[in-house]
């Protein structure tokens, strides 16, 4: 048997052929479509030279207003941009910062109430949330030889009584003179301060033992004490033979509440005096160098402030930072090596008469006043008084002046 051959179709074409012509058929309609589209339409020819010329400014013109009111339009947004991601961060780190010193307020706190200190007595962090909220914290160093001259201050710039109340709740001011105990608790020098301050009610006790060589340790200890007992944005140490206009301190501090990590003063950088038995002698004077060296710069120590942070910070590492012989050294080299803005405010050391009444006649009485040759106002009981009526800011000026 042979085999058969395939039978054709009647109308001479296969299925198989039709099949394929369709897809044929079908790529080449895609393929004239794409191209059809792919042809560039020519814009219609002007034939007006006058309409052309026109037409070709406009189009050459137009544009580059258009992309200099965009590049303006986006340097100003750009800008916007860049304000408003720096108040955030600023916002940011003030907030940080607030957060670190609560925590640190809490510890030190805590600590203290461990040591026995009298002026915490409640556990750290209820104590903490009870402190009141204040502008700034005065507090004047004075030691058990100095009635006259705390008297002297009651009577001139230091409100006294309600006065004094007031101006706690009104303004946010804490003023104290600040004072250790003797060397015998209870004894007679620890009971005439204790009758002194139950009559002015304006007294600061520390756990501290006073003594003039341990200066450096008392304003250590002042500062833990006041940040353990106020909530406050700035800790002021003032000399009790300074005179003060509280207005002004006030508005000098106020221009700098919003920075977190203050330390403001009359900076200075004296001379590191080697030789025993000279005033201000550095017993360490091996640790700044060669002989003739310089201190750093640090705020002379009749009066500075320092924002809460520092003082927090001091709080808490009050058992290992150095102390040096002289205060105003010790608090200055405790801020070495911190992100901490020094500011030189030369109105917290005007000269007495005739410096600060220059300055007070012409209206901008000075924040604070000495004399450098005594390094506070000479003879400061004698002449306190007169000080104050010639660079005072007037007894009424801290009633109307806002922080």
């Amino acid at each position: 048997m042979g085999l058969s051959r395939p039978h054709k179709a009647t109308n001479g074409f296969s299925p198989r052929w039709v099949f394929l012509f369709c897809i044929a058929s079908f790529f080449f309609g895609i393929f004239v479509v794409d191209r059809f589209w792919a042809v560039p339409v020519p814009d219609p020819v002007e034939t007006n030279e006058e309409v052309s010329l026109e037409k070709f400014q406009s189009q050459t013109s137009q544009p580059i207003v258009n992309c200099e009111k965009k590049e303006a339009s986006l340097q100003d947004d750009i800008l916007s941009r860049v304000s408003e991601t720096h108040d955030v961060i600023m916002t940011l780190d003030k907030t940080i910062s607030s957060l670190e010193v609560q925590l640190a307020a809490a510890r030190a706190s805590r600590a203290n109430n461990d040591e026995g200190s009298p002026m915490v007595t409640k556990p750290g962090i209820k104590n903490l949330k009870e402190r009141p909220k204040v502008f700034f914290v005065m507090g004047i160093i004075t030691a058990f030889s100095s009635r006259k001259r705390r008297d002297s201050i009651r009577e001139t710039w230091m409100p006294q009584g309600e006065n004094l109340r007031k101006l706690e709740v009104e303004k946010g001011i804490i003023m104290r003179f600040v004072i250790g105990h003797s060397a015998t608790p209870g004894g007679v020098l620890d009971r005439a301060v204790d009758a002194e301050d139950a009559q002015h009610k304006d007294f600061l006790r520390l756990n501290h033992i006073e003594g003039y060589h341990e200066l450096s340790s008392k304003t250590q200890i002042y500062f833990s004490t006041a940040v353990a007992k106020w909530d406050a944005d700035f800790f002021i140490k003032v000399d009790d033979d300074v005179h003060i206009n509280l207005g002004m301190v006030g508005s000098t501090l106020a221009r700098h509440r919003s920075k977190p990590r203050v330390y403001l003063g009359c900076m200075k950088s004296g001379p590191v005096l080697a030789q025993k038995g000279v005033k201000y002698h550095e017993p360490e004077y091996w640790k700044f160098g060669e002989e003739g060296n310089k201190y750093f710069r640090h705020a002379t120590g009749q009066i500075y402030a320092i924002s809460k942070d520092l003082a927090t910070y001091i709080s808490v590492n009050k058992p290992i930072l150095h102390r040096y012989a002289n205060e105003d050294v010790s608090l200055g080299s405790w801020f070495i090596g911190l992100d901490v803005e020094h500011i030189d405010d030369r109105n917290l050391c005007c000269g007495t008469p005739l410096d600060c009444e220059w300055k007070a006649q012409a209206g901008n009485p000075c924040a604070a006043s000495f004399d450098w040759s005594c390094s506070g106002i000479c003879k400061s009981v004698e002449r306190m008084e007169e000080v104050h009526q010639r660079c005072g800011e007037g007894d009424e000026a801290i009633w109307h002046t806002s922080f």
